[in-house]
């Protein structure tokens, strides 16, 4: 059994922070019903990489496994009446629109909560749901932006450098799952539901736990290298090293040891102080130099004959291969009816006695519809009533 067997999530939410939660809610067991606009949801029009898929891009895909798929039009008096009755007897409810949005919809926390008071109610925004910057667009590069986060990373004097992934949707999505499963842990105590309040400025933000402790507490300011450093809070050498033939990456290494390693007598007698933390640009280029004389796997096994930290640097094709990742079972591998085989990223936590599952690939658009509103004790002429007016999708692309 699923630790979320039993439970209903209804996923209103879009693009890629609110769905993934989401999906983490449905790898856990509970039965998530994705309540999509009846030309289906934003992201599977919008397909990263170009991949748009045979019927369903791997933006969607990706974001949306374990899902059931509710086409309704929330503009319509019938959608509206279909998201009453199901609110009824869910447990929990995502929605990342704008804010003011999920009012003019019918779907806000006051509303639902008078309808179940027991509802767990996840809302996901920008920057908070009011405040001076409320109405900002929530994206993943502009709060990568705003966080301070980028002044970090890149060369003194050059543009700041974004990461490489949708850091701040993943963050958030993850803050947003943290925060239903305590919402539900309370509500199993208490039997009382509550709005949980997620934004992605704030879920990026505390991530910087200790880099921001660092600034407002020791009173250090981010200062960037000429040498691409790879962290402002860390001393020489730290970051990613040209060898003969590839890359390596090096953490914080002593200086005796890296001289031996590395056969460069110089780089034995610096101090950590002053070439660690004063004289960063030059230390790095000193390492730098010496490491290029290696090819990778010579390097790395130079390194850790010292007890050195260093390691490759891994392309996604290196990474996929690697055989750790075999072992632990990173990614799972299923079977989709229009998109064939699919390998993808899995659960990331283990549990001894309730593992997470995969039950079903991401849905078509509407396909579940008729399903869930049988379920939701909709008659079949209801059915057809709201089929005829526009209010649902049924099954398509």
């Amino acid at each position: 059994m699923g630790i979320l067997d039993g439970y209903t999530v209804l996923d209103c939410s879009i693009a890629m922070a609110g769905p993934f939660a989401a999906q983490r809610l449905g790898d856990l067991g509970a039965d998530v019903i994705k309540v999509e606009p009846v030309a289906g949801e934003w992201q599977r029009h919008a397909p990263a990489g170009g991949i748009t898929g045979n019927k369903i891009n791997v933006s969607f895909l990706s974001l949306n496994r374990n899902k059931r798929s509710l086409a309704v039009d929330l503009k319509s008096p019938g959608g509206q009446e279909i998201i009453r009755r199901l609110v009824a007897k869910a447990d929990v409810f995502i929605q990342n629109y704008r804010a003011g949005v999920a009012g003019r919809l019918g779907v806000d926390y006051d509303t639902l909560s008078a309808i179940n008071p027991r509802l767990v109610y996840v809302s996901m925004s920008g920057y908070g749901e009011d405040g001076p910057h409320a109405q900002r667009p929530g994206q993943d590069l502009l709060l990568q932006a705003m966080s301070g986060a980028m002044m970090s990373t890149g060369r003194k004097g050059e543009p700041p450098q974004a990461a490489g992934q949708y850091l701040v949707d993943a963050v958030t999505a993850y803050t947003a799952f943290e925060g239903a499963l305590a919402a539900l842990l309370h509500r199993e105590r208490s039997g009382e539901g509550q709005k949980v309040e997620v934004n992605m400025l704030d879920a990026i933000t505390t991530l910087q736990m200790q880099e921001l402790s660092v600034f407002t507490v020791g009173h250090k300011p981010q200062e960037r290298s000429a040498e691409p450093h790879a962290h402002v809070y860390i001393r020489a050498p730290y970051g990613t090293f040209a060898t003969r033939d590839g890359y390596i990456a090096l953490a914080m290494p002593q200086f005796p040891g890296l001289a031996r390693a590395l056969e460069a007598p110089a780089l034995a007698g610096l101090d950590e102080t002053t070439a660690g933390w004063d004289d960063r640009d030059a230390t790095f280029a000193a390492v730098r130099e010496a490491i290029a004389r290696f090819s990778t796997a010579e390097c790395l096994t130079r390194l850790e004959a010292e007890g050195i930290w260093a390691g490759p640097v891994y392309t996604y094709a290196d990474l996929v291969a690697d055989p750790q990742i075999a072992h632990n079972g990173t990614f799972l591998e299923y079977d989709h009816p229009t998109e064939g085989r699919v390998k993808t990223p899995g659960f990331p936590i283990r549990f001894s006695r309730s593992p997470s599952e995969l039950r079903r690939g991401a849905p078509l658009t509407g396909e579940h519809t008729d399903d869930i509103l049988r379920a939701a004790g909709f008659s079949e002429d209801e059915i057809a009533g709201f089929d005829g007016a526009g209010a649902i999708g049924r099954g398509a692309a």
